[in-house]
């Protein structure tokens, strides 16, 4: 994985750095670990100069994967370090609602074609009707 790291009106120290790289390890249990096509890109930013509170710290994470799919989680907090962690699980849950999308789908398929080579079809959507009986 090949990961950028940008730092917007805030000067990027070894210890962010750090901590944003082991935030990004975490991803890879989603991700190929040994995949150099994806790509990541993580933003972080003090969106103002002059505001002492409020949600002055924004983290973003862009990933590209190598068959077109990007998954972009962004999150905007007090703190620098809790916008990483907010971001990282929003990102996390992005990419496991999408495995399971694809699981769940891919499992309806192979219901919808075992149960017409049984001899059950579909009725509008209305339920299953067997349409040939066994012997």
């Amino acid at each position: 994985m090949k990961i950028n790291i940008k730092a917007t009106n805030i000067s990027l120290t070894p210890a962010i750095s750090n901590y944003i790289n082991k935030k990004i390890f975490a991803l890879e249990k989603f991700i190929k670990p040994n995949d150099n096509s994806v790509f990541c890109q993580v933003e972080v930013a003090k969106t103002t100069r002059h505001h002492k509170s409020g949600n002055i710290f924004r983290a973003e994470i862009h990933i590209k994967l190598p068959r077109g799919d990007e998954y972009y989680a962004a999150a905007e907090t007090e703190d620098l370090y809790a916008s990483l962690d907010e971001v990282k699980d929003n990102i996390i849950r992005k990419l496991t609602s999408k495995r399971k999308r694809t699981i769940r789908l891919f499992r309806k398929g192979g219901i919808k074609i075992k149960n017409l080579l049984k001899g059950a079809v579909d009725v509008g959507g209305k339920g299953w009707k067997k349409i040939r009986n066994k012997k």
